[in-house]
């Protein structure tokens, strides 16, 4: 039987929303080992001068518990 945790990350990238989320992936990987999956909780964009500054994403990202 294996046990799953569920933890939440912010994370930002000035390219796109896919950069955001693969970045944020391969920052939690560092420190946090059996990850099965991520689920984009959700979007926003910070602007500036009416132009896209920045693209964020909330995930919630599943591992399994050694």
């Amino acid at each position: 039987m294996s046990v799953a945790k569920i933890i939440e990350l912010s994370c930002e990238s000035p390219k796109s929303f896919e950069d955001a989320v693969q970045s944020g992936v391969a920052r939690a990987s560092k420190t946090v080992h059996n990850i099965k999956g991520a689920w984009v909780k959700e979007q926003k964009v910070v602007i500036e001068n009416s132009k896209i500054m920045m693209y964020r994403v909330y995930l919630k990202v599943t591992f399994v518990l050694d």
